[in-house]
Formats: structure tokens, C-alpha cells, sequence
């Protein structure tokens, strides 16, 4: 019975709606406190109707958010029922269909209703309503509503999901299904052997879709159906997502082989060739004889550089090798013996071209190789190439020492003992040790790591040493310092250069240049070997070196005054020195104002650049740009800065040509190299810092 006390048969549809409406909007401003013991979730409208496989019996319901009251009705009819949906103010509401399917109806199906509780119904037209007596017109027990089905069989209002719905399987016809999801394959044949009418899918996405590919549902739970989109990915070069799906496939089914080996090969796409490995042995550890894991190991562990472990599974018993895999295999075994011979004998240019033709011929991705590169440049003496050649390593953690070894070294320690000699020839003697005592714990036994080992510990003692005698200003005793840690590391910049500042201080200014030589070999752009040979260049009153040293300083370090001043004055002499004359050369200053032709000449053929403003002193912008070159001439001492006034200078303008002002001409040792006509200031301090390096 309604509230009213009238029969539900005699209420009309319209007054029924009202009150269906009222109860769900008392429901929504929570008066209503019979709430259901799941989460409610906003899971949209969409229902996948399932259609019956006999006619003649369709119930339809509205679902409740109530769990006391409600009622159900059947009726038969000999045609497909209709239904309605009505949408309420802020929430929707969706009529599901009872349809006769060939399932197996349950108890949990239909909720138990107590007796003189009544439930809702919505429809196109309202079938008879049986109250009292706590019986109801049950549906037939191959009845199974469609929408959103919590586990228990009620049915939930729209926008409520339970936290234990489960995700459908592609395929199998069954399932609690949510938000937009739709049953893949056909609908079953109307019972008259007519086709099926078009499935109603609302909004929502159809599983295994291209939309739904885009958004990244996949929810298939078949390994078969996800490696093949995997493969298809990777046909595509998306290896990214061709192991996302390898990977689904595998925790689905993690003692499959050819999923393990797939993900190998997408994992090489990627160029993670050290996890690939691990995943062709895992491969083979499930299947021994599977013939193409073995082959891919081989062509990895070749890529790696591990020759001997290589030529086990290319040359795999029982099965023929690919040739071209093992002419790389042999290709690169030959380059590295000869390799090897060349480092034993200290022919470091053979030694680099044997291990350049190995990693061409197919070990480009071997740690150990590289670092054998990086060692033959430090042994060349091009320090610089050798910290480029170690920084382009392939870097990848190892839990595993191997047994495997390159030049008498296990593998893994090799790049470690490369390393350290690097950085220790760099000066950054703390990380040289780190690495050469890192190389020590995995190969203990390696007789080269430890000479290399214990002579860096004398080095840095000899070093340490050596500095406090310089600081103490012993620098007799600090240079005997420096020479034993040389004896212990003759290619060592860092103790040559120091021992030149201790010559330098000695006054023994030949004997400085000659280890500023040396340490300029080993590290040619080593700034305080380059300033000490300089200055040392300057004391032998060798001009001409000098300016050479101080014009590459100037170019290293622009903004440095004192370098600048010191190019200037070398540069002086430099002229003095040849007989040249030189006019008021000083570093400088401010602008000079030049009017007499042979003076003009003289101070734009002064060393190093000359920057000339022809100017007019009723010009507007001569007169706003003139400030600017004050400024220019506090910060680049190095030039000289020389105005013409062209009405108190006919001669130098007629000699010069100029036309027009303001006009900025420079010049570098009497020549002419740049020419600018009302030029913008930050052209003319470009063009001022370009030519002054």
C-alpha cells in the first residue's frame, strides 16, 4: 500500500512519477537514512540490455536506493516490452530490463520483500500491481536484470557501483558491467529467427575499440590476445607500449617463454640491453631448447662485448648458426686479441684502432670497450677526448660480478680502473681514489689495479706534501715534493704544472716553461699551465709566445682584466721589440680625441684593436651614442678608443671616406676590418667584444 492508503492499481502514472520523484529527492538531501551498504559511485547512465531468448516475458524496474521497500512486477505479452526513463532533477534514473535469458536464476537474483512493502515501477504502461498477503508475481527463473549489479543481485541506483565489482573478461558473455561497458560479440537471435536488433550502446566506449585503445583500456585478461596487440606495436616501433603489453602478458602467464623472448626483443628496441639479456636467459631457463632465445642471447651478449659467452649460444649444438652473427662473432674476436697485444706492449695508436674496429664490427654497446678507448686517448696524451670517450660509457647496474674477464681484468672492474687514471689526470685525486679502491673490491687479485692503487696514495701524499712546502715558500724542497709523486705518476698535469710554479718562483723561468710544456701535452687547455708559460715567456722576454699564450687566455677567459692588460702590455713589447714606433700606448683610460693625420695612423696601428668614432658635434646621435662609448672603454681596457671630429678633421675624414655620421670604424694593426654607419650600441659593443678576443 502507498502512503496514502490507496492501492497501488489505482494510482495514476503521473501521480506515481511525482511520488518516485519526491522519494528520490528526499533521498538526495539525505532524509531518507536507509542507505545501502556499498560505496556510491558516479558510474553514468549506459546499459547493456540483454535480450531474451524466448518471448513473451519481459519485467521491467526501477532501481531504489532504498533497502526496505520495493515491489516487483511481470506481465506477459506476446511483443518486446517498452520502457521508460525519466530524469529527475540532479540524478538520473534507469529503468532495467528483466529479459528471459538462458541463465540460471539464483536467490540472490531478486531481493526478498517482506510482505505489504511495495517497490516502484516505471514503464510505458502500467501493468497490474498485486498487494497484500506478502505475495508477489515473481519473474520466471530465467530472468536476469540488466545495468549495474552489485555482487549480492540488487540492483543499483544509477551512479552507484560496489567496491567489489569485478572487471568483465573479453568474450565470455558474463560479468558485472559499470560505467559504458558494452558485451562484446552479437546479441542472441530474437525467438521468430529474425536478426538481432542494433545493440543500444548509449555513450560509452566499446571495449578493444580505437578509441578506447587511444584512452589505454585494455582489460583483456587473455595472454594470446595481448601479445599479439604487443607484436603489433612493436611491428609499428612502439616498443614503449609493445612491453606494456608483453608485460600484462607475462604476469598473466609468467612461465611462458615466448613472452619472455618477446619482451627481449622490445626491450632491445629501447636499447635496454643488459634487462633484454636477463630476459632471453629467463626465456631459455624455461625452455631450453629454444632455439631463437639462444640466438638473440648471442647476438646481445656480442652487442655487449662478451665474446666467449657470445659464441655459446650463436653456436648453439644441434642447430645451424646464422653466418652474419657469427662473422661479426669473429670479426670482433680478432680486433680485440690484437687489441690486447698492442696495450701489453704500450702501442696505444694500435691499441685504439684494433678497439675501434671491434665496436664497429658489432660490440657498440660494451662498457668495456669504450673504456679501452678512453684509455688509449689518456696514453696519447689528449686528456680531453679521453674525459669525452668515458663520459659516452653505457652506464647500467650489474647485481652480478661476472667471471668474464678483458686484458687480465674482470670485466666489471675494468671501466672502474680506466676511470681513475682519467680523473686522477683531471687533478680530482678523491674520485680517482673512489674509483681504483671500487675496482680493488671486485677484482682483489688484479696485479695492474693494485700498482695503480698504491701509487695514487703516494701521489696524493706527495702532492699534499709538495703544496704545504709552497705555501711555507720552501719551493727548493717543494719541487723535490712534486718530482717524487711524478715518479710515481709521469702523467700527471696537476704535480708539472705546480713544480713550474715553484721553477717560476726559483726564477728558473726556462725550466718552468718546460713543465708547462709537458703539462700542456697532457692536458692542452689546462688555463694555469697556460698562464704560468706566459708569464714565464714574458720573464725570457720571449714576446712573441707570450702574446700567443695570453691571445688564447683572452678567448678563455673574456672577461678577465688582468689577462687583458697582460696581452696588452706583451703586446707592446712585442712591438718594441721589432723597432716599431709606439704612440701613448697605455691600458685603458678614457677615449682619445685624435685630429692630425700621422697621429690618426699611428694610434690605429698600435697592437692589439682600435675602435675610431667619427662624429659631428651638433649631431644628435653622436651626441647620445658618445656617452656609451665611455662606457665601453672602462669595460674593455684592452682597446683604444679614438673619436675624429669630422669639421676640426677634413684630412683623416677625406683619408677615410666618411660621409656620413656617426660612423664607427675598427681596426686591428693598422688594417681595416669592420665599417659601421649609424649603428645601434648593441652593435657596436657586439662588434667591440668580437674583435677585442
Amino acid at each position: 500500500m502507498s502512503n496514502s492508503g490507496k492501492p497501488m492499481s489505482e494510482l495514476g502514472l503521473e501521480e506515481l512519477t511525482d511520488r518516485l520523484r519526491l522519494r528520490f529527492d528526499e533521498e538526495d538531501s539525505g532524509v531518507n537514512v536507509n542507505k545501502p551498504d556499498f560505496r556510491e559511485l558516479d558510474l553514468g547512465s549506459p546499459i547493456s540490455p540483454l535480450r531474451a531468448r524466448q518471448s513473451g516475458l519481459t519485467a521491467t524496474t526501477t532501481s531504489s536506493s532504498s533497502s526496505s521497500s520495493g515491489s516487483v512486477s511481470g506481465r506477459t505479452s506476446s511483443g518486446p516490452s517498452s520502457t521508460l526513463s525519466k530524469k529527475f532533477d540532479s540524478q538520473k534514473s534507469h529503468s532495467g530490463e528483466l529479459s528471459g535469458c538462458s541463465v540460471e536464476s539464483s536467490p540472490s537474483t531478486v531481493r526478498n520483500f517482506k510482505p505489504g512493502h511495495s517497490r516502484s515501477y516505471s514503464g510505458g504502461t502500467l501493468p497490474p500491481i498485486h498487494s497484500g498477503g506478502g505475495s508477489v508475481n515473481s519473474p520466471s527463473v530465467n530472468v536476469l536484470p540488466t545495468g549495474n549489479i552489485c555482487p549480492s543481485g540488487r540492483i543499483l541506483k544509477t551512479g552507484m557501483g560496489s567496491r567489489f565489482t569485478k572487471t568483465d573478461v573479453l568474450g565470455s558473455g558474463s560479468g558485472n558491467y559499470g560505467h559504458g561497458s558494452i558485451i562484446r560479440g552479437g546479441l542472441a537471435s530474437k525467438s521468430d529467427g529474425g536478426p538481432p536488433p542494433p545493440p543500444n550502446y548509449s555513450k560509452g566506449l566499446i571495449i578493444g575499440s580505437e578509441p578506447a585503445k587511444k584512452m589505454g583500456i585494455h582489460i583483456s585478461k587473455d595472454p594470446e590476445e595481448l601479445k599479439r596487440i604487443g607484436n603489433e606495436n612493436y611491428k609499428k616501433g612502439h616498443f614503449a607500449e609493445a612491453l606494456g603489453f608483453y608485460d600484462k602478458a607475462i604476469a598473466i602467464t609468467p612461465d611462458n617463454g615466448a613472452y619472455h623472448f618477446n619482451r627481449a626483443a622490445a626491450l632491445m628496441g629501447l636499447r635496454h640491453l643488459p634487462e633484454a639479456v636477463r630476459e632471453c636467459e629467463e626465456a631459455i631457463r624455461l625452455d631450453p631448447g629454444y632455439v631463437r632465445a639462444h640466438h638473440r642471447l648471442g647476438s646481445l651478449l656480442l652487442s655487449l662485448g662478451q665474446v666467449e659467452n657470445a659464441r655459446k649460444h650463436l653456436c648453439f649444438p644441434g642447430h645451424h648458426s646464422d653466418p652474419i652473427e657469427l662473422q661479426k662473432l669473429q670479426a670482433v674476436e680478432k680486433h680485440l686479441s690484437k687489441c690486447a697485444d698492442a696495450r701489453k706492449v704500450g702501442d696505444w695508436r694500435s691499441a685504439f684502432r684494433e678497439v675501434d674496429a671491434a665496436i664497429a664490427s658489432g660490440a657498440d654497446f660494451s662498457p668495456q670497450l669504450c673504456a679501452c678507448r678512453a684509455e688509449a686517448f689518456l696514453k696519447l696524451n689528449q686528456l680531453d677526448d679521453a674525459v669525452l670517450a668515458l663520459s659516452n660509457i653505457p652506464k647500467f647496474e650489474s647485481s652480478n660480478i661476472s667471471q668474464l674477464k678483458i686484458f687480465g681484468m674482470l670485466f666489471e672492474a675494468y671501466p672502474f680502473y680506466v676511470r681513475a687514471q682519467i680523473e686522477l689526470a683531471k687533478g680530482r685525486s678523491d674520485n680517482a681514489l673512489r674509483s681504483i679502491e671500487k675496482a680493488g673490491q671486485i677484482d682483489p687479485l688484479n696485479v695492474e689495479i693494485s700498482v695503480i692503487l698504491k701509487n695514487m696514495k703516494l701521489v696524493g701524499r706527495a702532492r699534499a706534501r709538495g703544496n704545504d712546502l709552497f705555501k711555507s715558500e720552501r719551493y727548493t724542497e717543494a719541487c723535490s715534493a712534486y718530482a717524487e709523486g711524478l715518479r710515481h705518476d709521469p702523467l700527471n698535469s696537476i704535480l708539472y704544472c705546480n713544480r713550474a710554479a715553484c721553477w717560476f718562483k726559483l726564477g728558473q723561468w726556462e725550466r718552468s716553461v718546460d713543465d708547462c710544456n709537458v703539462a700542456l701535452r697532457i692536458q692542452p687547455n689546462y688555463i694555469k699551465a697556460l698562464l704560468r708559460r706566459a708569464a714565464s715567456n714574458s720573464k725570457l722576454e720571449r714576446w712573441t709566445e707570450a702574446v700567443r699564450d695570453y691571445e688564447v687566455l683572452r678567448r678563455e677567459l673574456p672577461d678577465d682584466n688582468e689577462v687583458a692588460e697582460s696581452l696588452f702590455h706583451a703586446q707592446v713589447a712585442l712591438k718594441k721589440s721589432r723597432g716599431e714606433d709606439v704612440y701613448n700606448m697605455k691600458f685603458g683610460g678614457e677615449v682619445e680625441s685624435v685630429s692630425d693625420l700621422e697621429q690618426f695612423r699611428a694610434a690605429i696601428s698600435s697592437p692589439g684593436v682600435s675602435v675610431v668614432h667619427f662624429k659631428a658635434a651638433s649631431n644628435l646621435q653622436c651626441q647620445q651614442i658618445s656617452p656609451f662609448l665611455d662606457t665601453l672603454c672602462a669595460r674593455y681596457p684592452s682597446v683604444n678608443f679614438l673619436k675624429v671630429d669630422v669639421n676640426k678633421s677634413p684630412a683623416i675624414v677625406h683619408a677615410e671616406s666618411v660621409r656620413i655620421v656617426p660612423t664607427f670604424k675598427i681596426y686591428k694593426k693598422g688594417s681595416r676590418v669592420k665599417e659601421m654607419v649609424c649603428p645601434s650600441p648593441e652593435l657596436v659593443e657586439s662588434s667591440v667584444k668580437h674583435y677585442s678576443i
